[in-house]
């Protein structure tokens, strides 16, 4: 069998792959990115959308792409250089070449002042202009005099890209993660996403016997969200039963989760329990302080139960939309365990039913090897969890419920309950 289970240093060297290409919401770098991943797994199928095609209240955009953009001073110094850094030009900037003063150059450049060694991530989308990022030190620095800005960029009646992965399961009932591939230069927000669903995703169809269908979106932000939705959003308000975006994931730092919309799907659900367990001290957050495309998928309307989950959430963190969003600030070890938070958040999934005893008082465990026959102090703590779950099996509550009643991690409990399956002690309680 291939093997699905990536080291850290694996996801590592993917985001290294991933994190140099110049990417916005359209454009060869959405093309280039999604080609790597892939690359990684096959599973990805590639999709588009014309430029100019209504979706509700958008229309996607042109196709943008950039070849060069820099400013340079009177002796031919470049004072910032797209090759260089590829926050240093505002995304979707329009094409320019011309020679201005310091005063008039500084209207065009952005900068964080609070950070001042950092280059801040700027984009205009939706409206025409152009402009340079650059660190307050380095505007600081500007001397009066002439300077040559140029960028060279174009727009075109192309499409915008996105990628797509379903894997099957026994059930049309789905379960969605989505992530965004539209951000340059940034390690958290957003490389860290598609490495880790990609790869997530890998491991998924590895599952035997699988209960759910699952379905993996690689989407730009906010305008690739909203056109998906609009070809499928009767097929997804009909099959999809919990969502996630998966976004900043790579830092080593407390796990963060916001809810959804209305903040009691099985996604907040499980999510929740699932982190409680992996790391107390996570940090839980309102819908009011969305912000990635949890905004779309939980709209009025669309409805669907999506949370969004993270280490450092967007907006949170200082290094966010800055250039010390890079590799530096994500690791090998960041990537990995938050791979493998979703994937027990799937395998808990997985088992997620409602449980019901067969038998009438207790079962009798010690004939079944589930206690000890010898009684003693200490000697039964694993068999009161067992009595502790069938005592609550009634039927009514699902794995995560009972669990959080029983004060155990749902993880724990899938071998116990596949026992307990085996041995005919309990049985799935709906169809």
């Amino acid at each position: 069998m291939e093997k699905t289970e990536p080291t850290g240093e694996e996801l590592y060297d993917l985001a290294k792959r991933i994190f140099p290409i110049y990417r916005s919401i359209t454009g060869k770098g959405v093309r280039e990115t999604l080609a790597v991943l892939k690359n990684v797994w096959n599973g990805l199928q590639i999709h588009e959308i014309a430029s100019g095609e209504k979706v509700f209240d958008w229309t996607v955009p042109m196709e943008w792409d950039i070849e060069e953009a820099y400013i340079e001073d009177e002796n031919g110094t470049k004072i910032v250089d797209f090759e260089e850094n590829n926050l240093h030009v505002v995304g979707y900037s329009e094409p320019v070449d011309r020679w201005v003063e310091r005063e008039e150059l500084l209207s065009y450049v952005h900068t964080q002042p609070d950070q001042p060694d950092a280059i801040p991530y700027v984009t205009s989308y939706y409206a025409k202009r152009y402009g340079f990022c650059m660190t307050e030190n380095m505007k600081n620095q500007l001397k009066p005099g002439r300077y040559h800005m140029v960028i060279r960029s174009r727009f075109s009646k192309g499409c915008m890209n996105w990628g797509e992965i379903l894997i099957e399961g026994d059930m049309r009932e789905e379960i969605c993660f989505s992530t965004n591939i539209c951000h340059p230069g940034l390690g958290n927000n957003e490389t860290s996403g598609p490495v880790v669903l990609i790869h997530l995703a890998k491991w998924i169809s590895c599952i035997r016997d699988r209960r759910y269908t699952y379905r993996f979106l690689f989407l730009p932000e906010t305008i690739g969200s909203i056109a998906y939705l609009s070809q499928n959003l009767e097929h997804m308000k009909k099959h999809i039963r919990a969502g996630f975006v998966v976004t900043c994931v790579g830092d080593d730092n407390h796990y963060s989760y916001v809810e959804s919309r209305k903040g009691d799907s099985l996604s907040d659900r499980v999510l929740k329990h699932v982190l409680k367990w992996h790391c107390p001290a996570f940090q839980s957050y309102s819908f009011l302080k969305r912000g990635s495309d949890e905004r779309q998928y939980c709209a009025p309307g669309v409805d669907l139960p999506f949370c969004v989950f993270c280490r450092s959430k967007f907006h949170e963190y200082k290094e966010y939309h800055t250039s010390k969003d890079d590799l530096n600030f994500i690791s090998a070890d960041g990537l990995k365990n938050s791979l493998i938070v979703l994937q027990k958040t799937v395998s808990v999934l997985e088992k997620n039913r409602k449980y019901k005893t067969r038998i009438l008082c207790e079962p009798q465990l010690g004939r079944r090897g589930l206690y000890p026959t010898l009684s003693q102090k200490n000697t039964y703590a694993d068999a009161k969890t067992i009595q502790n779950f069938t005592a609550y099996a009634d039927g009514c509550d699902d794995l995560i419920a009972v669990c959080e009643k029983i004060r155990q991690p749902a993880v724990h409990m899938l071998p116990i309950v596949d026992r307990l399956l085996k041995e005919k002690i309990i049985e799935v309680a709906e169809n």
